[in-house]
């Protein structure tokens, strides 16, 4: 995929409520559930779940799930990722596809917390346009086929990917694609809520397919957290604690703060953060030392190694309604296509999760690995400014900075800050978007290898909306194929 910068879209504009996604059915449902009386957790479920549909290679019922909910003024932080078998062996190898790389899916039992502690219409009715699409059919999006296509040829990618047999041969763009075994399963979730997936046929299949016992199934629960959250200019920022990398986000913003926002700091405050959440990242891990002040004035004077992390395939999406509730919401198989496996007779597609355990030199049986999805929010004054977040796996956390950079330090409306071109620091280089090539020199000289990288797929899709007086403004990446919407 090739773009011209920037790329002229103008922000989507409402009175009351919006929703912003990565596929235009998902928006649809999202919108229709606010038309409908519900709020934005409902808006923000129907739209995961067909995301779920569209976007088959990125997101599933197979995956996890987190979200930042704000409130009536508070925050609620949802974590639901599953954790390793607890019969795991410790001392077997790291397995970046197949039956061992799968962690428990955390998403269905996160869609079920959600709707009970914040929803309207109940999990029966958000479900209702992903079954409709799956069942009926929907066409295949420009950007979706292009990654479902790559997908199947992978090169030298880590994970490697692997598209499960029924899901093969990709659907070309404009293809009209059904998914008649996940219309089930979400039916059985629609009807018997989160244990329709965690019990019964579909977990005894999900075990069959993968080193998952039923036990690691039946006793899985999201939790509740409280988010963490920095800082910036006057504006809080919050982002969810580990198994999440949001700390290298906070941490990030935080080393930039006492800095111009220039691209060389920027860079540079990036992969200083990504450096230590690499280090310290893991389930339950306290990172608060991260944001001490005299750790960050260390830090400020420290050159980064440039560490890598790995990538992944994932969806990210807002909502925000006219009570002023915001959801931000991300869900993620991780490698595209995750673990390569369906659950037989399900159309369940399996994470590949258990891949990052590769951080931390091996599998920890019932623990969560390191995630690198992470939703995002702003608020200033103690009001909403809006919830955002950019999906592609070791994007996330540097996408956020110059995310929030871009709407902060340059007063860009949601949609200018989602269209600039990126750039994203990975193992010994900085690779850099088109629209930023003419950079390259600038930050050659200040000792960076860099690389001019053509293929957008690496440098993430996001969504975000944020407040502007009495309405909303919109942005959906044009990496993908959604688009924000309100009325």
């Amino acid at each position: 995929m090739t773009f011209r910068f920037a790329f002229g879209r103008p922000p989507a504009v409402a009175a009351e409520a919006m929703v912003a996604t990565s596929q235009p059915l998902a928006t649809r449902a999202g919108l229709r559930m606010l038309e409908r009386g519900g709020n934005a957790a409902d808006a923000a479920l129907a739209a995961a779940a067909v995301l779920c549909v569209t976007e088959p290679m990125s997101t599933g019922i197979g995956g996890d799930a987190f979200a930042i909910v704000w409130a009536e003024g508070t925050l609620d932080g949802l974590d639901a990722a599953g954790a390793a078998p607890a019969s795991a062996d410790p001392e077997a190898p790291v397995e970046p596809l197949g039956a061992r790389s799968v962690t428990v899916p955390g998403a269905v039992g996160g869609w079920a917390a959600l709707a009970e502690r914040h929803g309207r219409l109940g999990l029966e009715a958000c479900l209702a346009a992903a079954i409709d699409a799956a069942e009926g059919g929907f066409a295949v999006g420009v950007r979706a086929a292009a990654s479902w296509a790559s997908a199947a040829e992978p090169g030298e990618l880590w994970p490697p990917t692997r598209v499960p047999a029924e899901l093969m041969p990709p659907p070309a763009a404009g293809d009209r694609a059904r998914a008649p075994e996940l219309a089930a399963t979400l039916r059985a979730i629609a009807r018997d809520g989160a244990s329709g997936f965690y019990a019964g046929a579909v977990a005894r299949a999900i075990c069959d397919a993968s080193w998952l016992e039923e036990e690691d199934l039946g006793g899985y629960r999201s939790a509740w957290v409280e988010p963490l959250s920095t800082s910036y200019r006057g504006y809080d920022v919050f982002e969810l604690p580990p198994p999440t990398q949001g700390i290298a986000a906070l941490e990030a913003l935080a080393l930039l703060q006492g800095q111009t926002p220039a691209l060389g700091n920027q860079v540079r405050c990036a992969a200083l953060a990504l450096e230590d959440a690499r280090e310290h990242v893991r389930d339950g891990a306290d990172v608060s030392a991260l944001l001490a002040p005299d750790f960050l004035e260390r830090r400020s004077g420290e050159q980064p190694r440039l560490v890598g992390e790995p990538p992944g395939g994932t969806v990210y999406l807002c909502a925000v309604d006219g009570d002023g509730m915001a959801v931000s919401f991300i869900q993620s198989l991780f490698g595209r296509f995750g673990s390569g496996l369906v659950a037989p007779g399900t159309g369940v597609v399996l994470q590949n999760r258990g891949a990052c355990f590769e951080l931390q030199g091996g599998v920890v049986p019932g623990a969560r690995p390191y995630h690198t999805i992470v939703p995002g929010l702003l608020a200033r004054e103690g009001e909403l400014v809006g919830p955002f977040g950019v999906m592609g796996g070791l994007i996330q956390a540097q996408a956020h900075l110059q995310l929030v950079s871009a709407l902060v330090d340059d007063a860009l409306d949601p949609q200018a800050a989602l269209d600039r071109p990126r750039f994203r620091v990975e193992a010994g280089a900085v690779r850099l978007e088109e629209g930023l090539w003419d950079r390259r020199g600038e930050l050659e000289r200040l000792g960076y290898r860099v690389v001019c990288d053509g293929d957008a797929f690496g440098f993430g899709g996001g969504q975000a909306i944020v407040v502007s007086g009495e309405s909303l403004l919109g942005g959906s990446d044009p990496r993908k194929d959604g688009y924000a919407a309100g009325f």
